[in-house]
């Protein structure tokens, strides 16, 4: 009896660990900020959680790490690594408003930039689903890009980091 009810406990355990979503995190020393304070504008659902998937085509020569099902944007400081040359730049994955390519074309560009003395913000904008419909216009990762860049510009001409929170 009591091997049964580990089993069952067994069994319950992992369809929990099954329900849980694999949401982008950035690596360790980043923090994801909200872009909006509670939630954004012009919100569409989307067909689930956010979740990340690995691709199995190569691209460039690996898999590359697609984010789809945003519906929360965020934005992660990358600071320079030793000399900082007082210049930040906003970097947009791409995806085709559908994904988006957050290592390939995310936290890779990032990571170039700061090691040129460069700070990186790396948006993570709504993008509803991973189905490819073709290049569509996208009114939701407009507003995030602009909200994105106004946050940025206020607090360099503020003199604020752009590392706190925002209320």
């Amino acid at each position: 009896m009591r091997s049964l009810i580990f089993a069952f406990c067994v069994m319950f355990a992992s369809g929990d660990l099954k329900a849980q979503t694999n949401v982008w995190q950035p690596s360790p020393g980043h923090t994801q900020i909200p872009i909006w304070p509670g939630a954004a504008p012009d919100s569409e659902p989307v067909p689930g959680p956010e979740n990340c998937t690995t691709t199995t085509k190569l691209i460039a020569g690996r898999p590359a790490v697609l984010v789809n099902n945003v519906s929360k944007p965020t934005m992660t400081v990358y600071s320079p690594r030793g000399r900082n040359t007082g210049v930040a730049m906003v970097v947009f994955p791409g995806g085709g408003y559908n994904c988006l390519a957050i290592d390939l074309e995310g936290t890779e560009i990032c990571d170039w930039l700061t090691s040129r003395g460069i700070t990186a913000v790396l948006l993570k904008y709504r993008v509803p689903t991973l189905k490819f419909e073709g290049y569509r216009e996208s009114r939701q990762a407009l507003q995030d890009a602009q909200r994105t860049l106004g946050l940025v510009l206020f607090r360099a001409r503020s003199g604020i980091s752009i590392r706190t929170r925002l209320a």
